[in-house]
């Protein structure tokens, strides 16, 4: 069985970026994913995120099931709550909002998941999550009744980074944010993956090849890009393997 995790750690080790496509089920449709799939085979990306704030059409399943017909990269779900769990993905981003403190996101909704996981033979991989103000009001915000830390509160996002490595998570993912204005900054991706010993996970207001290029300049492990291959597939050109 392939573990995910272990090829992340392996390419962080060997210095080697990694790039996930985040999808998100409220905003693709069935009949589109062979084609859309057929930009993503031909750029550099390397993982699937599925997932999104929140999925009132209860479309996960169908669309996860959809996407391994089209692909064989690892399909890894980036859930809002419990009800995005499908068995049908590789693995799980097993979230705890930590720049937060509502508890239903820092443990209510993970103690929800257990009794699914537990049928599943989805990868787990525990994962501290951090929302970067992108100076823009995100879904997150609205769902989760949380504030993110501010871009210039530097040594905070610094701590709550390392709160989550020494708590045991496996990864930390500063998110600006869907549709971010501006992405998380080089500065506090390069001062968060000086001080951590595990994979740093950048996402949020990504939408060039100079931005991308920035944020794996500066540290970052893997980046996940995803409104802008929704509002624009031709940024794909930019990203050819």
């Amino acid at each position: 069985m392939v573990n995910f995790y272990q090829n992340i750690l392996q390419a962080k080790k060997e210095g080697k970026k990694l790039l996930a496509v985040l999808i998100d089920p409220e905003k693709i449709e069935l009949q589109n994913i062979s084609s859309f799939f057929e930009k993503v085979h031909q750029s550099m990306a390397t993982h699937i995120f599925v997932g999104g704030s929140t999925d009132v059409n209860n479309k996960t399943e169908a669309v996860v099931s959809e996407i391994k017909k089209a692909t064989k990269l690892p399909v890894i779900l980036f859930p809002g709550d419990v009800s995005q769990i499908t068995n049908k993905a590789d693995g799980i981003l097993f979230l705890s909002l930590l720049s937060g403190r509502n508890p239903e996101y820092l443990i209510e909704q993970q103690v929800k998941a257990v009794p699914l996981l537990q049928k599943t033979k989805l990868e787990i991989i525990p994962t501290g999550y951090i929302l970067i103000d992108g100076q823009k009001e995100t879904a997150t915000q609205k769902v989760s009744n949380t504030k993110p830390i501010s871009q210039s509160d530097i040594e905070l996002i610094k701590n709550t980074a390392l709160a989550g490595e020494f708590s045991g998570k496996k990864a930390i993912y500063l998110e600006a944010g869907s549709g971010a204005k501006v992405p998380v900054n080089a500065t506090i991706i390069s001062l968060v993956n000086d001080n951590l010993k595990i994979p740093l996970i950048v996402g949020g207001g990504i939408r060039s090849k100079k931005q991308l290029d920035a944020a794996f300049n500066a540290g970052a492990d893997l980046v996940v890009i995803g409104t802008a291959f929704e509002n624009d597939e031709s940024f794909f050109n930019q990203l050819k393997k």
